[in-house]
């Protein structure tokens, strides 16, 4: 069986943005609205980078393990190092596989590894953690793990590290969002309009101007993704790529919501933020 010229252009198409997303290593940071969800994107970065033979961690603060791996095959999910901070996030019950320093300790053990081939590094999410750390302290910690700045005097060769940072934008000032912006190779911006799903991609490579474009797509069901032509120019209306729509209802539900770690209850408003676990 052959494909199409059509579904070859189609998959190269897909395969382009991911790429893209994940060529430049450093942070991509995943600006995400109550309206427009920036997990799955998340999902198929993670399945793309496990593909290529990539070394995946996962540090799970907002979600279950069980839930991030949903929808992965089982070849995926083997390939897939999970860092578990969601069940027991201040270690109260002093488990011996928990890593001392939580998930900032994770970030260090993992620049210190041996291996020299490239990692990715997925935060679900930079917001639970900025909730919980102090912005700077985030900020260094990122800034050395995404610059390999982190592990002075290792002379051992180490391969392109890419942190994909999971950003809540609606839930933080401009101060923090601008410190976590200044830190990104690549910035995602989700948005959309009548009902399709767009990403405003700004790249920053070293010595160049940055570039941007903006990708029309949706995520099937195994984290593919599939890529699609916008709306048509004349129903676009403008607005700021850092500035994604949200509906009266949406403010609404925003205003209920809480990444507080006390809460246990579900609130399945909020269920694609992954509040429903706090």
């Amino acid at each position: 069986v052959t494909l199409s010229e059509g579904a070859r252009a189609g998959i190269g198409r897909e395969l382009g943005m991911l790429d893209s997303l994940l060529s430049l290593g450093g942070l991509v940071l995943l600006r995400d609205s109550v309206e427009w969800e920036g997990r799955s994107l998340l999902k198929a970065l993670v399945k793309k980078s496990a593909l290529c033979g990539e070394q995946v961690h996962i540090l799970g603060c907002e979600v279950s393990e069980e839930e991030f791996r949903e929808g992965f095959d089982s070849d995926i999910n083997n390939r897939l190092v999970y860092h578990d901070f969601f069940r027991d996030p201040l270690n109260w019950s002093k488990t011996e596989e928990a890593l001392p320093g939580g998930p900032l300790g994770a970030l260090r053990a993992i620049c210190k590894r041996t291996d020299p081939g490239p990692v990715t590094i997925a935060l679900d999410s930079l917001s639970w953690l900025l909730l919980h750390l102090p912005c700077t302290t985030l900020c260094q910690a990122l800034h050395a793990v995404s610059h390999q700045d982190a592990c002075p005097g290792d002379s051992s060769p180490v391969g392109k590290v890419s942190v994909l940072g999971l950003l809540h934008e609606e839930l933080h000032g401009p101060g923090p969002v601008g410190a976590l912006s200044s830190l990104a190779q690549t910035e995602v911006t989700l948005g959309g309009t009548k009902g399709q799903a767009s990403a405003h991609i700004l790249c920053r490579r070293p010595r160049q101007r940055p570039t941007d474009q903006t990708q029309w797509f949706s995520i099937l069901p195994d984290f593919s993704l599939d890529l699609q032509e916008g709306p048509s120019v004349e129903s676009q209306p403008y607005s700021d790529p850092h500035i994604p729509p949200v509906s009266k209802n949406a403010r609404a539900r925003t205003r209920k919501c809480s990444l507080g770690s006390g809460q246990r209850g579900e609130n399945k408003s909020c269920r694609g933020w992954g509040w429903g676990g706090f």
